[in-house]
């Protein structure tokens, strides 16, 4: 499986890095989840008012896209450096559920934006139910569709609340939401002038990689070519790997690749 490294601008995601784990289950999941005309309509609905109303940074198809990829990405490094998941096991569910649970929390995260910007992870939460109701059954009994949505329900509303996530699969969709950064996420906005805090630092961001790591499972390596990218990484990604349960298994270094004159911030570690 290829490292997860994201172009930057027009946000082109390789398909050869999407996660195809050798797992019939998650694999037929993701292919009639994705293939469903109602979601693929949430996808592309969600980004209205975000993006189109309120000048926010991507949270549509593609954003959802990197999220799920570097979800299982983070899930595929995490469980190779030995991290043990419970929200699956803790349901008495199978392993093979944990990466079902992380993908579709990752594809309906944000569909509450259909609603409304403001509080859109509670919105979340019943859109998301009664997609579940009508996708699982394919998949699973009664008993297991039950405890596959409380979980993926779980892992939705932990990912940009005040919540703090009960499962490492709840961990995993919080600091992964964080992980889309790069400039592309803010082409639209800075293309209309926006200038606020978050468009520009998204812009300073050129490449994210996740791959197997020394000190920790997990190391995360950034790449900004201007100072203000901090504000992504110390901001926004630190508040979600806090409390996330993955504190001490995902190691973060930030390097400053711009010009000389330029090295207000030559590299962060967290």
């Amino acid at each position: 499986m290829s490292d997860d490294n994201n172009s930057s601008g027009d946000r082109h995601y390789d398909p050869d890095a999407d996660h195809a784990f050798p797992d019939e289950r998650l694999n037929a999941v993701l292919e009639t989840l994705l293939s469903d005309p109602e979601v693929t309509a949430y996808l592309e609905a969600q980004n209205v008012n975000p993006v189109a109303r309120l000048g926010y940074n991507d949270h549509g198809a593609k954003h959802v896209e990197i999220v799920r990829n570097r979800a299982l990405r983070l899930y595929e490094l995490l469980k190779r450096g030995g991290v043990s998941f419970n929200g699956a096991a803790d349901q008495d569910l199978e392993e093979a559920d944990e990466p079902v649970i992380i993908a579709l929390a990752a594809t309906l995260h944000d569909i509450g934006h259909v609603v409304h910007r403001d509080d859109h992870t509670y919105y979340s939460i019943p859109l998301a139910a009664d997609l579940l109701d009508r996708i699982l059954p394919e998949f699973y009994d009664v008993t297991d569709r039950v405890r596959v949505k409380s979980e993926v329900l779980h892992a939705i509303l932990c990912h940009h609340t005040e919540e703090d996530p009960l499962t490492t699969e709840a961990g995993v969709i919080r600091v992964a939401d964080a992980l889309d950064m790069e400039e592309g996420r803010s082409r639209i906005p800075y293309e209309r002038g926006g200038r606020g805090i978050n468009t520009l630092s998204s812009q300073a961001i050129e490449t994210v990689a996740l791959v197997e790591g020394e000190e920790a499972p997990v190391l995360v390596e950034i790449r900004m070519r201007n100072a203000a990218g901090v504000y992504q990484v110390d901001g926004l990604l630190k508040d979600k790997l806090r409390d996330s349960r993955l504190e001490d298994d995902i190691r973060i270094v930030a390097v400053n690749t711009g010009a000389s004159d330029d090295q207000l911030v030559e590299r962060i570690e967290l």
